[in-house]
């Protein structure tokens, strides 16, 4: 066993029976590559990545590349998801090296850090073009020793083009602007694949940001082409092998353009973002589809993504007993032996064929719509559904019986921020008693184990023990999320949690010319202080803060907020019109404040029938800008939720009044007159 073994991090734990001399990531990796004069090679990747268990059992199992690894370089093992700007960083430069990046990134610095070469999978064998791993160590090792002046230049041309201390994006000019939205909207339609959904050709990623962002421009414009499209998508997607048909929740990304052969580690982060998504789709639609599939992707976190303290886990692999998708794919045979009359009507609905489309195994899709289906079978649609149902149950009861994939079950606050804010709204818009439970327990669970007790996050928690400091992405989802429980549950501890962390973000984020860094400025000191602007698989930390800060902005009056995030949003205006498919979420920020926000304030007594029936009519269609906040009392005065302070019964009766910048029309006692309003 290596030095991984004391770590709390799943992947770098999969190395730690490696042969390789693995340290994690600190002073002690890096004080022996300063002292021995040795270059520093750093691997980054994640326990559900498939191609980063391939270099592991070619290359880091192997004696021989590992006594290699040992002679000539300090080998440095980093999980992406636990470290995130050291990914960033080192991403950006093999990028800038090599034209492409991505995982397991193999990454050669020098003893300051400094990273003069890299790549990404290298094989144990030379192929395809690809020189060996073995022949790339030896390689650096050579140019190194030999080289060292032009690696040193090297290095430092590539850190100095790393830094973002200052963009030269311009001044803050008001760019956010109506245009800039519509033309946005229109170049990412104009990406559309209006046949499959989604965006683009093979690989396919479900892009929930934009799709949140067309819902947004739809609400706005009424432009029917944009909800069009995003319905396509969410129907295709739920229809597909993306989706797991038997289990809830979605695959990270599909190898295909037709959503059909995922790569199959499921992820927290992608099932948070889309549940809310098919949420929203269910409140614009009223289709009981939407509403299945967002359930079946809740009920899928509380059932296996959720730890015993409330806590929801990272991700889970694609592989199990060393084959991807084994879990998750069937054969004719075995569908006939475990369901056997029903085994029919299963082959039929889900495109089950002897020959298999996945390596001679089926993954179930759904090629056709219910309705053609059922009258194949000669079944009412509602009769097909009940047989479905118990269809899945035993499917799911066999599937149980397999060996799982592996299961990272380290929990990271932006991730289970962004998990927790849909599950809070669903709490909300589908009344259900146990969402409303779970969504409290977990956000119970990240104030009182992931807050520090000076008030800072940390970013990851795994068998009791926290670790590391919250990154700029954890403290906006966090925000987020607390700002949805307030509106669940109407305690005012979660907008004060809410309000001090945005109060920190600010004082220890900033960056001079606008926005905000990745790390605080009480990080460890890197080679460069990351600051990442685009979205990846989650949405930029600068843009979901200043999306935080507006809605922070529409509850309390507190100017900086909002200029917080014009000064995060008008630098990036013009970045936005060109590519506007890498700031979904920035486009959403720009849309609460092209829009303005609705803030509804309400007093009576939540338990009440009248308060409830005014509450329902808020939140029942979609309505993306719009807050609320509730007083059981009369506030004669200042309140801790500012928007709440001087609101008063109207004749006794449970009242609201709804307001834009905290000028209020009069307010009202009925649902019918609050619709008006709204």
């Amino acid at each position: 066993m290596n030095r991984l073994q004391a770590e709390t991090s799943p992947y770098l734990r999969q190395h730690a029976d490696n042969p390789v001399d693995w340290y994690a990531w600190g002073e002690e990796a890096l004080t022996r590559a300063r002292t021995e004069d040795k270059p520093i090679l750093l691997s980054i990747g994640y326990s559900a990545c498939h191609w980063c268990h391939v270099m592991a059992h070619e290359s880091f199992e192997d004696p021989a590349t590992a006594d290699l690894m040992n002679r000539l370089f300090v080998n440095i093992k980093v999980d992406r998801e636990e470290r995130p700007d050291l990914d960033d960083i080192y991403m950006n430069a093999v990028q800038a090296m090599t034209g492409g990046g991505g995982w397991p990134m193999t990454v050669f610095l020098l003893p300051d850090g400094r990273p003069f070469y890299g790549g990404t999978y290298y094989p144990k064998t030379a192929r395809y073009g690809m020189p060996s791993f073995q022949q790339v160590l030896n390689a650096v090792h050579n140019a190194y020793a030999t080289r060292r002046a032009e690696m040193e230049e090297m290095a430092g041309k590539l850190t100095d083009a790393l830094k973002r201390d200052s963009l030269g994006l311009g001044g803050f000019a008001d760019n956010l602007t109506p245009d800039l939205l519509n033309g946005a909207a229109g170049k990412m339609l104009q990406n559309a694949d209006t046949t499959h959904g989604g965006f683009g050709g093979a690989p396919k990623f479900p892009q929930p940001m934009n799709l949140e962002f067309l819902l947004r421009y739809w609400t706005r414009t009424r432009d029917q082409a944009a909800l069009d499209h995003v319905l396509l998508t969410l129907r295709k997607m739920a229809r597909g092998g993306i989706y797991d048909q038997i289990g809830g929740g979605f695959a990270r990304y599909s190898v295909d353009a037709v959503w059909l052969v995922p790569h199959f580690e499921k992820m927290l982060y992608d099932n948070a973002q889309l549940s809310r998504l098919y949420l929203h789709a269910w409140q614009i639609t009223g289709d009981p589809f939407f509403r299945r599939i967002a359930e079946e992707v809740y009920d899928y976190l509380l059932r296996e993504m959720t730890s015993h303290e409330g806590g929801f886990y990272s991700a889970t692999d694609a592989d199990s007993e060393g084959e991807e998708g084994k879990f998750f794919v069937w054969t004719w045979n075995e569908l006939e032996d475990l369901l056997g009359a029903d085994a029919d009507t299963a082959i039929e609905y889900w495109g089950v064929t002897s020959r298999g489309n996945f390596e001679g195994h089926n993954i179930l899709f759904v090629p056709n719509d219910d309705a053609v289906i059922a009258d194949r079978l000669n079944l009412t649609v509602d009769q097909l559904h009940t047989k479905l149902d118990a269809i899945k149950d035993k499917l799911f009861a066999a599937r149980v019986q397999r060996i799982p994939p592996g299961l990272d079950d380290k929990i990271i606050a932006a991730w289970n921020g962004l998990a927790l804010a849909s599950l809070a709204e669903a709490a909300r818009i589908f009344k259900r008693a146990d969402y409303r439970t779970a969504a409290v327990r977990t956000a119970d669970f990240l104030l009182e184990k992931l807050r520090k007790p000076d008030g800072r996050l940390y970013r990851t928690y795994k068998d009791g023990q926290p670790k590391g400091d919250g990154y700029l992405e954890d403290y906006a989802a966090v925000i987020d999320a607390l700002i949805e429980v307030y509106q669940l549950t109407y305690s005012e501890k979660y907008f004060t949690a809410a309000r001090e962390l945005a109060d920190h973000a600010l004082a220890h984020f900033r960056a001079d010319d606008g926005g905000f860094f990745d790390t605080s400025d009480e990080h460890e000191s890197l080679i460069v202080r990351p600051r990442s602007l685009q979205d990846n698989a989650v949405p930029s930390g600068n843009a979901l803060f200043a999306r935080a800060l507006i809605r922070l902005m529409a509850y309390t009056g507190h100017a900086d907020y909002e200029e917080a995030a014009r000064r995060t949003l008008n630098p990036l205006a013009n970045a936005m019109r060109e590519y506007p498919q890498a700031f979904g979420e920035g486009l959403n920020a720009i849309d609460a404040l092209v829009s303005g926000l609705a803030e509804v304030a309400i007093v009576g007594d939540p338990q009440s029938a009248e308060t409830a029936a005014l509450i329902e009519t808020v939140h029942a269609a979609y309505r993306p800008n719009l807050i609320t906040a509730l007083s059981p009392v009369d506030v004669e005065g200042d309140s801790v939720i500012p928007l709440l302070s001087y609101r008063t019964r109207k004749a006794g009766l449970s009242t609201v009044y709804v307001c834009r910048h905290f000028a209020c029309q009069m307010p009202v006692t009925t649902p019918a007159e609050l619709e008006k309003l709204l």
